[in-house]
């Protein structure tokens, strides 16, 4: 059951949504503009179970010289503490250097970290590395489903029939990832865009789950009428959590797009850069590598090239135009 109470204050609502035993979601709500969701015990949980894999910012600093700093985010994170633990002694032993994985919240903080030296490589975005390019290195590209390409999906809840397209979702809720997330955010902004539309006033009120399943969720709850997703991370959430999917439909499929890369930042000693390389592309020749890969739904890593990314280019420019 989801019970919703509504408590404005002038022109600031705070949606109050509770599902289930002990899972809070705290929506901010105002009309054409992004509000930040959810909250909630799970990701509370999990940012606490982190303490062991993640480094805090200021411990980034005291960290040995020897020691690869690897960033991460809730959208590959969830629920992957063990695995995480096991890539990166799996990591270590292969380039023989300690690793530490930093988890984030959002891209934006990620790249911050990278362009600041606080970070040596992530797995990041194609829409923040296309911004970034030629302050980021491109270090490997995962292959799924035998290529270095994903789409985005635009989902809406399994009941809604009558959402065909976003043209279905003119003056309704909708759910974004991340600001910097090309499946996420970038894509429906461009196809609206491509379209004359104004993104910003024409949903009657959107907000950021900072987690592609979160929008899934949000969807499948009905907290949006509709949502932009990692079609990566859906197909996988549909096998290993169907029930999550299951009150999902996907009405529309991005271009086939880079999928999100391995950066490094640009000052990382070539070298170093080789090593990571030759570690992540030598996972799939690997037994315990290819254990992880199947784990992850993955099958392998290239080390791919920047015309990967023309179609976020191509995106990043539409969008960027008034």
């Amino acid at each position: 059951m989801v019970r919703r109470t509504v408590l404005r204050d002038r022109n600031y609502a705070l949606a109050v949504l509770e599902h289930g035993a002990g899972r809070r979601y705290h929506l901010p709500m105002s009309d054409g503009q992004h509000a930040e969701a959810p909250v909630d015990r799970r990701r509370r949980t999990l940012i606490g179970a982190l303490t062991a894999l993640a480094v805090p910012v200021p411990a980034l600093a005291r960290t040995g010289r020897d020691t690869l700093r690897i960033g991460l985010t809730p959208v590959f994170l969830d629920e992957q503490i063990s695995f995480t633990n096991s890539w990166r002694l799996w990591l270590e032993q292969k380039l023989g250097r300690s690793v530490r994985f930093v988890q984030r919240g959002n891209y934006r903080e990620m790249v911050d970290l990278l362009l600041s030296g606080k970070l040596d490589c992530a797995w990041l975005c194609g829409y923040p590395y296309v911004r970034q390019r030629t302050r980021l290195k491109l270090v490997a590209v995962p292959l799924w489903q035998g290529r270095p390409l994903y789409q985005s999906y635009l989902i809406t809840a399994r009941t809604s029939t009558r959402i065909q397209s976003l043209a279905d979702l003119r003056g309704k809720i909708f759910a974004y990832s991340d600001p910097d997330s090309n499946s996420g955010f970038l894509y429906p902004q461009y196809v609206l865009r491509s379209q004359n539309e104004n993104p910003a006033s024409y949903f009657s009120r959107t907000f950021f789950t900072w987690a592609h399943r979160n929008v899934v969720e949000a969807v499948s709850l009905g907290l949006a009428d509709g949502g932009a997703v990692d079609g990566y991370v859906w197909e996988m959430l549909a096998r290993t959590q169907p029930a999550l999917t299951d009150g999902t439909r996907i009405f529309d499929r991005s271009p086939l797009l880079g999928f999100p890369p391995f950066v490094a930042r640009a000052d990382l000693p070539a070298a170093e850069l080789a090593t990571v390389r030759e570690a992540l592309t030598g996972m799939a020749t690997d037994p315990v590598g290819v254990k992880m890969l199947g784990q992850l739904g993955l099958d392998g890593f290239t080390p791919g090239n920047h015309g990967l990314f023309d179609g976020i280019t191509h995106m990043v420019q539409r969008v960027s135009r008034p």
